[in-house]
């Protein structure tokens, strides 16, 4: 992998990590919080956190192309697929089915992340990928597996899966958006989410908890939810959906082991094969090695970008501006490099024989 490919990798897990540890200490919250009122106020402190950061470092946000009234429809498909329709079906779906089987269905999402990328975004894997993803599955439902729990099919089984559902909508249209202001996308997904997640919560009659817990839960929001998915988009931006949800699907595992190091709770069995598999399907993502004569068509659009990647050759006052954002054009050239389905790589394989696809 080259360079920016080793920081999506550390970004993706590092968001991973971030947005893991949001669930057992969120375990915490739960008591004398609705689950509704906790999710919006984890979204809204995302989104407040991200804007007062914004304020405090203006620079960042020069580095980074800004979001335009273009991406109004890719926001409005993330907030109603990802942060109001998914979490409701989840929560209904949740007083439906016993907890083992909603930890099951849940491994869906990476699952539904794939079909949809390759389906309808032309997002290539190649076997390499789809076994790390199959890896990280495995893992996943290794993982879930309550022995002395229930497991049972039901209309609120549906339900979870159809919030998986939304989540892989939501993974691949922000994947659209990811070469725009991360944190600016997180902004307006988290302050809307919030706000409709707290007007639904008192719809229902939910209460908020008491001041101190809930900025507790806003400053959980904001490391849990706000920098992780700032991680996240920066990694689609160069890994694509499917490579940087297989990563970011290791959440429920660092949840776990958080858990057992913090909370006192005892790792079975489970948990070693369980790493093992998910070892395996970052070992191969992180070890692709993805090259083959492709061409680029002659395009202009506005990203953060570098000089150095060999994708950017237009000219500048200054010898070396850095990392920067502006609309500029690329000529239509064909080469063969290594890469990932990054913004300028999302080009088609029906052609190419599977072991030039991704060796």
């Amino acid at each position: 992998m080259q360079r920016s490919d080793h920081a999506a990798l550390i970004g993706a897990i590092t968001a991973a990590l971030l947005f893991g540890i949001v669930v057992p200490v969120s375990k915490t919250f739960l008591v004398g919080t609705g689950p509704i009122t906790l999710a919006a106020l984890l979204y809204m402190g995302a989104g407040v956190g991200l804007l007062l950061l914004k304020i405090i470092r203006p620079h960042q946000t020069q580095q980074e192309a800004p979001v335009t009234r273009r991406d109004i429809p890719f926001l409005a498909v993330i907030v109603i697929a990802g942060s109001v329709m998914g979490p409701i079906l989840l929560m209904t779906g949740l007083t439906m089915v016993p907890a083992g089987t909603a930890s099951l269905l849940l491994n869906a999402e990476l699952v539904m992340t794939g079909i949809i990328a390759s389906l309808f975004f032309s997002e290539p894997l190649g076997r390499r990928v789809a076994i790390a993803m199959m890896a990280v599955v495995i893992g996943g439902l290794i993982l879930s597996v309550d022995p002395s729990g229930t497991f049972g099919i039901s209309a609120g089984a549906v339900l979870i899966l159809g919030a998986c559902f939304c989540w892989g909508i939501d993974n691949n249209v922000t994947r659209s958006l990811s070469g725009k202001d991360p944190a600016s996308v997180v902004i307006i997904k988290g302050m809307c989410a919030g706000i409709v997640g707290l007007i639904l919560a008192t719809l229902i009659g939910e209460s908020l908890p008491s001041t101190h817990v809930i900025l507790y839960i806003l400053i959980t929001g904001f490391f849990g939810y706000g920098l992780s998915l700032v991680l996240f988009i920066r990694s689609l931006r160069t890994l694509g959906a499917v490579r940087t949800g297989s990563l970011f699907a290791l959440a429920p595992f660092i949840g776990a082991g958080f858990s057992w190091i913090f909370l006192g709770e005892v790792p079975g069995y489970q948990a070693v094969v369980s790493f093992l598999f998910m070892a395996i399907g970052v070992y191969l993502i992180a070890t692709e090695d993805h090259h083959h004569l492709h061409s680029h068509i002659r395009v202009s659009h506005d990203h953060r970008h570098r000089h150095d990647d060999g994708h950017h050759t237009h000219s500048h006052l200054e010898s070396d501006p850095g990392e920067h954002a502006h609309l500029h054009q690329h000529d239509m050239v064909t080469h063969d490099h290594q890469h990932t389905p990054d913004l300028h790589h999302y080009h088609d394989h029906e052609l190419l024989p599977d072991d030039k696809k991704s060796e």
